[in-house]
């Protein structure tokens, strides 16, 4: 078994990031088997190396060691350059020049979104553009590049996917429509780099929020579009504070900061975690 926990550096860690991290950890070890760290820093605008640093001393407070160097998805730009030209060469993905405001004035025409009100999908606009006017855009407008999510599904064929203990899944991916792999401002998309990273990595337990259930669809198109082997996942509970919303980094009496500087024991608290007790407010819950 090998798992791995992968941080994102846009600020602190909190008691979330801590229960997925124990999670995690725990069932590595419990196996005899590998726990890894990624550092998710391909967004330049938001990563910061402080954070890498608290991330890592965050686990260390916590008891949770980890096997070999963290992995740096700063450092395998080419492999998802790779990968979107691989996908680019069979004609499954094209760019895209919709601003937010673009597609949020498409959606609010009377065709409207395709899903009607299961939520707003990318109604393809620039899919339709030909190749001429494509080149000519490139050239001197910023662009994402986005699947061609009906071309890339029919290709792929029915996918499923293993929750742990739940048995088999099917894959709905066309319910996410064209999807970004690469963005304007990042050479590639969460859902990009962490596929193919899982894959490179040698992940073979995805233990994660349950907030990426949705998601899993789509690693496992890639997964069969790029030829990678599919991991058992593993979607647990979230964490939430006294208001009943999931954690996010700007809560900072979650932070892993604040229970340290507050002279709470970390292994111990890692410990509670794996057996679901949390500190007094805060609560596991599904999405």
């Amino acid at each position: 078994m090998l798992t791995r926990f992968a941080p994102s550096p846009t600020g602190d860690l909190h008691l979330g990031h801590a229960y997925s991290a124990a999670l995690a950890h725990h069932a590595a070890r419990a196996a005899g088997g590998q726990f890894r760290i990624r550092i998710d820093d391909i967004d330049g605008s938001r990563s910061r190396e402080d954070y890498v640093a608290a991330s890592l001393a965050d686990l260390a407070w916590l008891g949770i060691d980890h096997d070999g160097e963290a992995v740096r998805q700063s450092a395998r730009l080419g492999t998802y350059a790779a990968a979107l030209d691989d996908l680019g060469s069979r004609g499954l993905v094209y760019p895209c020049f919709c601003t937010r405001a673009d597609i949020a004035a498409s959606l609010a025409a009377p065709h409207g979104s395709p899903n009607g009100s299961a939520g707003a999908i990318y109604p393809g606009t620039c899919r339709h553009l030909d190749a001429a006017t494509r080149d000519r855009r490139m050239a001197t407008e910023p662009h994402c590049w986005r699947l061609d999510m009906a071309a890339a599904a029919a290709l792929a064929g029915d996918l499923d996917w293993e929750e742990a203990g739940q048995g088999r899944r099917a894959a709905d991916s066309q319910a996410h429509g064209d999807i970004v792999l690469a963005r304007k401002d990042a050479p590639a998309s969460y859902h990009l780099a962490s596929t193919l990273d899982d894959a490179a990595m040698g992940v073979t337990h995805v233990i994660r929020g349950a907030d990426l259930i949705a998601s899993t669809d789509v690693h496992r198109l890639l997964q069969a579009l790029l030829g990678l082997p599919t991991p058992l996942y593993r979607h647990h509970a979230l964490v939430c504070g006294p208001d009943g919303r999931r954690l996010a980094k700007r809560d900072a009496a979650a932070s892993l900061a604040a229970f340290r500087d507050a002279g709470i024991d970390g292994p111990a608290l890692a410990a509670d975690l794996r057996a679901g007790r949390l500190p007094t407010g805060y609560s596991l819950q599904m999405p």
